[in-house]
C-alpha cells in the first residue's frame, strides 16, 4: 500500500515552493520562497523513489532518515513525518531554510542521477516542523526525570544549542554562555532574514528557555567569568563558540574607512530588524543604501551581503570572486537568486589593493585559472597587464573566518589548538584532552555548515550522558 504512494518521479515533475518575484522580495527582508500547501508537499514527497541505498541519507551529516519521512508525507501521516525527523534533527526547520542541500541531500538524490530532478527535500522537511509548531505537535523539553549533573556550554549558536536539546532532555542542568544579548549566534545575527526569519530562531530559543536551560548572555569568557570558573561550577563544558575572526585583506589602502567585515555589516542589518538601536547603520557606517557596493568573496556569507545590501537600497552591488562560477563555494541557488535581484558577478577577478580613504575604488587584478593544486581545484593566476579600478564607497570583506586565539583570551596555556588555531578534540566523542572539556561545530571544524555543528553538539552531548551515567553507575555500586 505504501509503495503505491510514492514513485511518482516518473509521471510528476519537480515543483519548488513558489519563489517571490525579484522586485517585490528586494523591497524587504522576508523569505523569499512560499510555504507548500499539503497536497503539494504529499505529492512532492511522492516522488521519493524509496531507493534500497538512499544516498540522501547517507550524504546528511545528521543522517537523517529521509526517505521515511517523505513517504509519511507522501501518505498524509504528518505528526509521525515530523517525529521521524526532529529525532536525529534539533531544528529541521532552520536546516530545512539554510542547508546548502544542493550539495547535500538533494545533490545526491538518486532520481537526480538518472535526470527526474531531485525530490524537493528541503522545502517538504521546512513544510513539515513549521506544520508540527501550528498543529502543536512539537513537545516542550520536559525531562522525566531531574539529574544533579550540570553542563556549561559556551556559545548559543547551532552547536552549543544541539547539545542543550539533548542534555535537557535528559534531566541534566544546562547553562548556556554567550557574548550576544541573543541565543542563536549566526542564527540570529548572521544569517539575514530572507533566508531564515528571526521568529523562527526566537521560536526555538523560548522552547530552551521554557525546558529550564539557563542562559547568561551578554557574557564574554575571559572578560565577565573565566574559563576555570565556568570549569569549576559544571561537570563537563562544551566549547562551541563558532569562528568570527575574520580573513583580511592586504594590499595598499586596505585600512580605509569604507572597508568594513561582513559579519559586521550582517549583525548591524539583522540588530536592526529587531528594532535594536544600531548608530554604525544610522551613520551609514554599514548601511549600503545610496551606494556604490563591493563585496569580497565567493561564498554564503558574501552572498548574504550582497542581497542584504541590494535590500538596503544600494545604488550598485558587484561581487568579486577569484575564480569562475563553477568554482563559487557557496550555493549555486543563492547565486542566481542574487542576480535576479540585481546583483551582478565579476568572475575571475581579485583586489591588489583600494584607492582613497574613505574608499573610492577597487584596485582589481583580472585573473585566469592555472594548474590544479593537491586538493584538485585550479589555481587562479593573475594575468599581467589587466588591473583595473572597480568604483565602491563601501567594500564589504566576507573571505571567510577564522577561530580567534582561545588560549590567549580565556588564559588557558592548556588548551590544546592545532596549527590553523581550531580546538583539538576528538573526532567521535569530542572530548578535548583537557579533562571533561568538549569541543564541537566550527571551533573544532573550521568555518563550515549549521548541520554539521548540530550533529557535533549532539554527539557530544550523548558522550557527556554516556560518561555521566557510567560514573553514577560506578558510584551506586559502591
Amino acid at each position: 500500500m505504501a509503495t503505491q504512494k510514492m514513485l511518482k518521479f516518473v509521471t510528476l515533475d519537480r515543483a519548488t515552493p513558489e519563489k517571490r518575484g525579484a522586485e517585490a522580495r528586494k523591497e524587504d527582508f522576508g523569505e523569499i520562497y512560499r510555504q507548500y500547501a499539503a497536497e503539494q508537499a504529499e505529492a512532492q514527497a511522492s516522488r521519493c523513489s524509496q531507493c534500497g541505498v538512499p544516498y540522501c541519507q547517507s550524504h546528511c551529516p545528521l543522517h537523517n532518515n529521509i526517505p521515511d519521512w517523505l513517504r509519511l508525507t507522501a501518505e498524509n501521516r504528518l505528526e509521525e513525518a515530523y517525529r521521524v525527523s526532529q529525532a536525529t534533527n534539533t531544528f529541521p526547520e532552520i536546516c530545512g531554510r539554510i542547508c546548502p542541500q544542493d550539495r547535500l541531500c538533494e545533490g545526491n538524490c538518486v532520481i537526480e542521477q538518472s535526470g527526474h530532478g531531485t525530490v524537493t527535500i528541503g522545502a517538504v522537511e521546512k513544510y513539515i516542523t513549521d506544520t508540527a509548531f501550528e498543529e502543536g505537535w512539537v513537545d516542550p523539553i520536559a525531562p522525566y526525570k531531574e539529574r544533579p549533573e550540570s553542563v556549561g556550554i559556551i556559545g548559543a549558536g547551532p552547536g552549543g544549542l544541539a547539545a542543550a536539546d539533548v542534555l535537557r532532555r535528559q534531566g541534566v542542568q544546562v547553562t548556556v554562555y554567550d557574548r550576544y544579548d541573543r541565543a542563536g549566534g549566526l542564527l540570529t545575527y548572521g544569517i539575514p532574514g530572507f533566508k531564515l526569519e528571526k521568529d523562527i530562531v526566537l521560536r526555538r530559543n523560548k522552547q530552551f528557555e521554557e525546558g529550564g536551560v539557563t542562559f547568561k548572555l551578554n557574557c564574554s569568557v575571559g572578560e565577565d567569568i573565566s574559563f576555570a570558573e565556568i570549569r569549576a561550577a559544571h561537570d563537563a563544558v562544551i566549547i562551541a563558540t563558532g569562528v568570527y575572526k575574520t580573513r583580511d585583506l592586504q594590499g595598499p589602502g586596505s585600512g580605509a574607512d569604507g572597508i568594513v567585515r561582513a559579519i559586521d555589516y550582517l549583525t548591524a542589518s539583522n540588530r536592526k530588524s529587531f528594532g535594536d538601536a544600531v548608530p554604525e547603520f544610522d551613520s551609514g557606517e554599514l548601511n549600503a543604501k545610496g551606494r556604490k557596493v563591493v563585496v569580497i568573496g565567493g561564498g554564503d556569507t558574501a552572498m548574504d551581503c550582497v542581497r542584504t545590501a541590494i535590500r538596503q537600497g544600494a545604488e550598485s552591488v558587484k561581487c568579486l570572486y577569484r575564480r569562475d562560477r563553477a568554482n563559487m563555494p557557496g550555493s549555486q541557488r543563492e547565486v542566481a537568486n542574487a542576480e535576479e535581484e540585481g546583483v551582478e558577478f565579476v568572475w575571475l577577478t581579485a583586489p591588489k589593493g583600494f584607492a582613497g580613504d574613505p574608499v573610492n575604488g577597487v584596485m582589481v587584478q583580472k585573473m585566469r585559472l592555472g594548474q590544479p593544486d593537491a586538493t584538485g581545484r585550479q589555481v587562479p593566476e593573475v594575468i599581467e597587464g589587466a588591473d583595473y579600478v572597480e568604483e565602491a564607497d563601501l567594500v564589504i570583506k566576507a573571505l571567510g573566518f577564522e577561530p580567534e586565539d582561545l588560549p590567549a583570551l580565556w588564559n588557558e596555556p592548556e588548551l590544546e589548538v592545532t596549527r590553523w588555531g581550531t580546538v583539538k578534540a576528538n573526532f567521535r566523542t569530542h572530548e578535548t584532552p583537557m579533562e571533561g572539556v568538549y569541543a564541537v561545530g566550527d571551533i573544532v571544524r573550521g568555518a563550515s555548515l549549521v548541520v554539521w555543528a548540530i550533529r557535533d553538539g549532539r554527539e557530544a552531548a550523548e558522550a557527556i550522558l554516556e560518561k555521566l551515567n557510567a560514573a553514577g553507575a560506578s558510584v551506586a555500586a559502591e
